[in-house]
């Protein structure tokens, strides 16, 4: 029996495979058509998030300047270059050529990616020039990117450094002025989104989420000029002393404002390497000292307020040298005899000021200290002032009493010095110290007005030919002011042959516009006191300033004189003109003409 096969139809089998490869086709036409075309939003969200980013706007802190508005501190746009350690180990052939162009050692940048593989961002170098940091992204090497960021910049390196400070590569402030006053400066980061290919280009920039904000500029009381002559002659008198450091700061009497403050040794603010917290440290508001003579002038002023001495009164110093109890004995560095209030100031006679400690109560001369800032910080809000040392009165004995009278047994800084004497340049009437151009600090009354024209009348004495800071006198013009020469102390005892060189003073006299406070720490040789080593030093900035200031002479009659004196002096050197009577040299023509 024969089983009959059915015939085998190709037509029919194509026939088949076409219808339904065709409603697959029409499947997925309808499929993207609706994707597309009636409900895109879903993939294209899901689009955008693979490749959408938000990215921060840089914005650049703010300029400070000097008084007269030349920039100090100043912000510069650089790039940083940075990447993303999954996209670039992708590509691991390409970091040789990374390596170069970024200048940094293959194996360094091998570790520092490697040691990041799971994270998506590291920088690779920071704060590169613009121009370079593109060439580098040009390069098309995946995962390598840059940003935009700022610099800082200060314009007067080290002479500007301690009051300043700097800031850290993030741009936030970490010493000095940038520090103090961060918040002000320091601008708000703006954001927006971004579309990025799959090499990380920017396609389009989608949408402004937030504008950046730059920060706030901020105008100094620092005068530049000042500044500069202040640093020159600091850092000249170190040099010729020989001295380990020192610092200057000069105060606008009649503000309280800051006019210059500058430390030796110093640092380039621009360029850290090699420069640490010894040279970083802004001795005049952080560091203290004890203020030896200068003091003298505040127990004089204790002395006038309590009603038991005038002007007029006379101190008798004889035989030079005193004892305490104890076994502790004063001296003088020579027996100055019976001397007046001035004297005791022009003499700096510590005998003398002990005496008038004496007449007076432990309490009172405490109050007149700290009246005039003593063992308090100034107000100035520079970071870590220090507010120095006065001990209450009820742990002195007669000996602590004696030698606070002439200025041992306390520590003040700098900065504390120059503001109590421009209190007494300024009618007592003690400002709080300030950065900042017309900041109208707090001031408060500390001594009767007529108590500090009596003293500033006394602090003359002390830069005539006959005081011990002769050196600090400034042509044309009247000048206060008061010599120190103190004892370094250490190990629990003075150090000897080691000395602190201190000058405080104000000018000019009759009007007080500065005043000008100058510790040298470890000057060498024969000279070493506070009138032969800081005085000078006044002397040259001061003359300087007043002109800068245009500050007008108030000793006419001196400066009459001494250019009286000059011309006197030139016209004697000047060599004698030639008259044919009288040849100036003889000549054979000459010789045989006048016989």
């Amino acid at each position: 029996m024969k089983v009959q096969r059915s015939s085998y139809s190709l037509r029919k089998r194509l026939l088949a495979i076409s219808i339904v490869l065709g409603a697959f086709g029409v499947v997925l036409v309808g499929r993207a058509a609706h994707l597309q075309l009636i409900s895109p939003d879903f993939y294209q969200e899901q689009g955008d998030a693979r490749f959408l980013r938000e990215v921060p706007i840089a914005t650049s802190r703010g300029t400070i300047t000097d008084r007269n508005g030349e920039p100090l501190a100043i912000s510069s746009p650089v790039e940083s270059v940075w990447a993303n350690p999954k996209e670039l180990l992708q590509h691991a052939n390409r970091m040789p050529a990374l390596a170069k162009a970024l200048g940094i050692p293959q194996d360094v940048l091998v570790q520092r990616i490697s040691q990041r593989a799971d994270k998506e961002f590291v920088y690779l170098r920071r704060h590169m020039n613009p121009d370079i940091a593109q060439e580098v992204v040009d390069m098309g090497i995946p995962g390598v990117y840059s940003q935009r960021e700022f610099r800082r910049f200060y314009p007067h390196g080290e002479v500007m450094a301690h009051v300043l400070g700097f800031t850290n590569i993030d741009d936030s402030g970490q010493e000095g002025l940038e520090l103090a006053f961060n918040d002000w400066l320091t601008g708000k980061p703006g954001a927006q989104q971004i579309i990025r290919d799959r090499r990380g280009r920017t396609v389009e920039n989608v949408d402004l989420i937030r504008a950046a904000e730059p920060g706030h500029d901020l105008m100094l009381s620092i005068d530049r000029r000042i500044q500069y002559l202040a640093y020159r002659e600091l850092k000249t008198a170190l040099v010729e002393r020989g001295a380990s450091s020192g610092s200057i700061v000069v105060l606008d009497v009649a503000t309280g404002e800051i006019l210059a403050m500058v430390n030796q040794p110093s640092y380039n603010p621009n360029s850290r390497d090699g420069s640490g917290p010894e040279t970083q440290r802004n001795r005049a508001v952080t560091d203290v000292i004890e203020p030896g003579s200068v003091m003298k002038t505040l127990t004089i002023a204790a002395a006038l307020e309590s009603g038991k001495f005038t002007p007029d009164s006379v101190v008798d110093t004889s035989p030079g040298y005193m004892s305490l109890p104890g076994g502790y004995s004063i001296k003088d560095f020579r027996n100055y005899g019976v001397l007046s209030m001035a004297g005791v100031l022009s003499k700096s006679s510590n005998v003398g000021a002990t005496r008038i400690s004496n007449e007076l109560t432990k309490e009172h001369q405490y109050d007149m200290y700290q009246r005039f800032g003593l063992g308090h910080v100034s107000g100035s809000g520079f970071p870590g002032e220090s507010a120095g040392v006065l001990r209450p009165p009820n742990v002195w004995g007669p000996t602590e009493k004696a030698s606070v009278s002439y200025g041992y047994g306390l520590s003040v800084t700098p900065l504390q010095l120059a503001r109590a004497y421009a209190a007494l340049g300024n009618g007592g009437r003690l400002h709080e110290a300030t950065f900042v151009k017309g900041a109208d600090s707090a001031s408060v009354q500390v001594i009767d007005p007529a108590i500090a024209a009596q003293l500033m009348t006394m602090l003359e004495t002390v830069t005539s030919t006959q005081g011990t800071a002769s050196r600090a006198a400034v042509m044309g013009y009247r000048v206060a002011g008061k010599t120190s020469t103190v004892r370094k102390a250490g190990g629990g005892s003075y150090i000897a042959k080691r000395y602190v060189a201190v000058f405080v003073g104000l000018v000019p006299a009759s009007n007080p516009k500065f005043a000008m406070a100058v510790v040298i720490h470890d000057p060498q040789g024969l000279e070493y006191g506070g009138g032969a080593v800081s005085a000078p030093i006044f002397h040259h900035v001061m003359d300087g300033a007043l002109r800068l200031m245009d500050v007008p002479p108030d000793n006419i009659e001196q400066w009459f004189a001494a250019q009286a004196k000059k011309e006197a002096a030139a016209l004697a050197a000047a060599p004698r003109a030639a008259t044919p009577l009288a040849p100036a040299v003889a000549t054979p023509a000459a010789a045989e003409s006048l016989q």
